[in-house]
Formats: structure tokens, sequence, C-alpha cells
């Protein structure tokens, strides 16, 4: 369920992007309108953009393959598929977080953002079901990859929300830095 189709790309997305290996692969979950894979392609990364709907995602460039899939009612598509980053934002379906977690290759990048306990507050959405609670991106990351950043937030723009955002690495045993 994605709520944004906003052109501009998210700024915690922008900023964990440049920590993706060069020329990696990475998918987009629930893109939507492509804003994402749109900003992946034009850094130089392999992208493959996933969504129920892609008709919503208008012309992907080179550089972008289109999946269509049910994220929620099917089997997880990317079986035995590995990815340098996962970028995931206003999107919630919490049986996929370990499916995330465990497609990423070594020193692979999750960069999430979405939603939290507290949106209500603006509007929507407003049902739990589609709200983090508190630390729960932090817990469903425990143990398996290294958190860099993580943040549990009101924002303001481009309207107020209370979110969520964390930028983790898959634990690659020949690295010792962001890279």
């Amino acid at each position: 369920m994605s709520h944004f189709h906003d052109a501009a790309p998210s700024a915690w997305v922008e900023r964990w992007a440049r920590h993706v290996r060069p020329g990696g692969k990475v998918l987009d979950v629930a893109c939507g309108g492509g804003r994402h894979a749109r900003l992946l392609a034009r850094m130089g990364f392999e992208v493959i953009a996933v969504d129920r709907d892609p008709a919503l995602f208008e012309g992907p460039p080179a550089g972008v393959e289109l999946r269509a899939a049910d994220l929620e009612g099917a089997p997880w598509p990317f079986e035995g598929e590995r990815f340098d980053a996962i970028v995931v934002t206003n999107y919630l379906h919490r049986p996929l977080l370990p499916r995330l977690v465990a497609s990423l290759e070594p020193g692979g990048l999750l960069v999430y953002e979405t939603f939290a306990r507290g949106n209500e507050r603006f509007g929507k959405p407003s049902n739990p079901d589609y709200l983090l609670e508190p630390g729960e991106l932090l817990e469903a990351v425990r143990g398996r990859l290294r958190v860099l950043a993580f943040e549990d937030i009101v924002v303001d723009l481009p309207r107020p929300a209370a979110i969520q955002r964390i930028a983790a690495r898959e634990r690659d045993p020949a690295s010792t830095h962001l890279r």
C-alpha cells in the first residue's frame, strides 16, 4: 500500500544511496511512480522496481527493470536473488521484513522509511497495521544487520508525518567500513 508518488526522491534514500556498491543491483520495493528507481538508475545502479500496479510507473528509464508482483498475497518473487541494496519507502507489510533482510548480499544495504505509530494524529495512514511500533525496524534487523542510522521522528515535509527510518548493512566479514 504505497501512499505517495511524489516526483522528488526521499532525502533519506538520497543520503544512503551513495553507500551502495558502485554499479550494484538494487531492489525498489513497492516502487509506485518510480521516483527512487529513477534516482538509483541515474546513479548507475542496476535497478529492479517492483509494485503490484506497475502502471503507476510510466516509462521506466534505461537501467530499470519493472516487475509486477503481489508482495502481500503471493510467494516472495525474488527467491534466490540477492541485492546490493533494498529500498522501501511509505510501505509496510510486516511479513516481508525477514525476506528483505535475507535478500541482501554480504555488505548489502537496507534503506527503509515509512510511517510509525503517532501518524494517526496527522491523517493517513492511521490504521496500526500500516504503522511501525516504536523500535520495530531496529528489532527487524537485530542480530543480522549493522545499523548505520535510525530515526523515529515527526517530519514536516511534504506534510507532517510520524516516521521511522533505518539504514542498515548486511554484515560482511571482509569489510569494516561503510562502503
